[in-house]
């Protein structure tokens, strides 16, 4: 019983900030010049031993796609209220896609981990196409990803 507490109170200061202090971050994702239609994006969090804590973004306007984000449906198993209320239209080719949002500070220095799924319809997935530590230090460190994102850096 005390690590399903434990992951429902973490899982609580990841989407409700106000509940634990919280920092505002900016995510900034630059898409390659690719080609193709508009990437979905899925932004999410886990912890230390590699569980799923949460979803902080997903960029996806056809809800059938969404599976090919697998990574995240993976690890999120497919549930579609972990989306709701924080998902926004998909990127285009050569597109930024600025986010900005309240992440709790329990997630910074703390060993959690960001991940970045990406795909594009009738191309190949690019699950954990960004995987980075959360911590104050990387703030303002461009990464760059293995597929469609060209760069991604989060800001606080």
């Amino acid at each position: 019983m005390r690590p399903l507490l434990a992951t429902l109170a973490l899982t609580t200061a990841l989407t409700a900030p106000s509940l634990a202090g919280a920092t505002e971050v900016t995510l900034k994702t630059q898409l390659r010049n690719y080609g193709g239609k508009p990437a979905f994006l899925a932004y999410y969090v886990t912890d230390q031993t590699g569980a799923y804590v949460g979803t902080l973004w997903m960029a996806a306007s056809k809800a059938r796609y969404i599976p090919d984000l697998t990574d995240w449906y993976r690890y999120s198993g497919g549930d579609m209220n972990e989306i709701s209320g924080i998902t926004g239209a998909s990127v285009g080719s050569g597109r930024t896609l600025t986010v900005t949002l309240d992440l709790a500070d329990t997630l910074f220095d703390a060993g959690y981990t960001l991940h970045i799924d990406a795909a594009v319809e009738h191309y190949p997935a690019s699950p954990s196409e960004i995987v980075l530590p959360l911590t104050r230090e990387g703030a303002s460190k461009p990464v760059s990803g293995r597929g469609y994102i060209e760069s991604f850096s989060y800001a606080m």
